[in-house]
């Protein structure tokens, strides 16, 4: 009898332990979900990693963004699309002492893609908010990326950053289906990016402009098939959609090309609005497309989004709002010159009722293949 009941007081452990699912970037969003967790020895934190590429990098509390020698590094786990499976990454909990951990991608511990289990209580020096607070306020320039192998995007701070390389495009011929219509088309390619084929269905996407009174487009970064539909939903403030381009964050898309990107033009909101405006896009191919708010310095503070950004290359979603960080809303890198900012006054003009892009047969959204790549520069 005794023999059994210790066998029994063995297995409690074991089956009183608990598994903590922890989404890395989910949403295109900077962030784990959620951001901390307290566990007991023997609990398992499974971080799924989203789309973008990531890292699970173990720290210190006093360096948030500096890999802790010894410590815990997922290496860097590129996803392509919201597809599952996702590829994941286990934790062990041996104790129930406070571990810390960063995102080793560019920029994204310095904007606080940071992680805890078992922080001191909120309010407390060493608080999750605390250590989020530090890795904001040092800019991620305590450390460099880490995470194992090299990513061709990781920086180690804003201090060293270096403005990525002009995207590379190619020529490529692509044979489409549509039905029992077969096209062959030759158009100009951005590096990484899919073929331009068609999904069997077309999806809607939704993007909040200034959700919550915040300066941000969310989700900042998308990825979306061609004919798709991106419909962006005004909260209250004042905002712009406005197209740009990877090397010029915050300045219209046709200053800098000449070619006329989509503008929504100011969309002011109400803060007791119930109902919220919408302007649409429909997107003509998988180059990536770059754009900003266009009020005030809201692009310098990083109200930007993108759409298709490679992000296993150096020009990714991260890398196009740290610039326009960097550059504070005004000139991107070797700009001569140009206020890429626009004010209430309606300096950002466009029509802000209709889509871009409303081409109704397929031969036509064939022709556009390489005017619509073009304009994604």
């Amino acid at each position: 009898m005794a023999g059994r009941f210790a066998f029994a007081l063995s297995v409690i452990p074991a089956a009183l332990a608990a598994t903590y699912d922890v989404h890395v970037g989910a949403g295109g969003e900077l962030a784990y979900t959620p951001p901390y967790v307290n566990a007991v020895p023997g609990d398992i934190v499974n971080f799924i990693f989203r789309p973008k590429n990531h890292t699970v990098t173990q720290s210190s509390f006093e360096a948030p963004c500096v890999a802790l020698p010894g410590g815990e590094r997922s290496g860097f786990r590129p996803v392509p699309a919201d597809t599952p499976p996702f590829p994941n990454f286990q934790f062990h909990v041996a104790d129930t002492t406070p571990k810390w951990f960063y995102c080793g991608q560019t920029g994204h511990c310095g904007q606080g893609m940071v992680f805890a289990i078992n922080p001191a209580p909120e309010g407390e020096a060493r608080s999750f908010t605390a250590f989020r607070d530090l890795a904001i306020a040092t800019n991620g320039t305590a450390g460099a990326a880490s995470g194992g192998a090299a990513s061709p995007a990781a920086s180690s701070s804003v201090d060293t950053y270096v403005t990525p390389p002009a995207p590379k495009w190619a020529t490529a011929t692509a044979t489409v289906t549509q039905g029992q219509a077969v096209w062959t088309t030759t158009y100009t390619s951005y590096e990484g990016t899919p073929p331009p084929t068609p999904a069997p269905q077309p999806v809607e996407h939704r993007i909040t402009v200034g959700a919550n009174g915040e300066f941000v487009f969310t989700p900042s970064n998308i990825q979306a098939s061609v004919g798709d539909k991106v419909v962006f939903e005004f909260r209250p403030k004042n905002h712009t959609v406005t197209q740009s381009s990877f090397s010029n964050p915050c300045r219209p898309l046709a200053d800098v090309t000449g070619v006329q990107g989509f503008r929504s033009g100011f969309v002011p909101v109400a803060a007791d609005a119930t109902t919220f405006p919408t302007f649409e896009i429909t997107v003509n191919d998988t180059a990536p497309i770059w754009g900003y708010c266009g009020q005030g310095n809201h692009c310098g503070t990083g109200m930007v989004f993108s759409i298709n950004a490679v992000e296993s290359g150096p020009n990714n979603f991260a890398a196009f709002q740290q610039l326009a960080r960097r550059i504070n809303g005004t000139e991107a890198a070797g700009a001569a010159s140009g206020n890429g900012t626009s004010s209430g006054s309606g300096s950002d003009s466009g029509s802000g009722n209709g889509a871009v892009s409303t081409t109704s047969s397929f031969a036509a959204f064939v022709g556009s293949l390489l005017i619509g790549a073009l304009v994604a520069l």
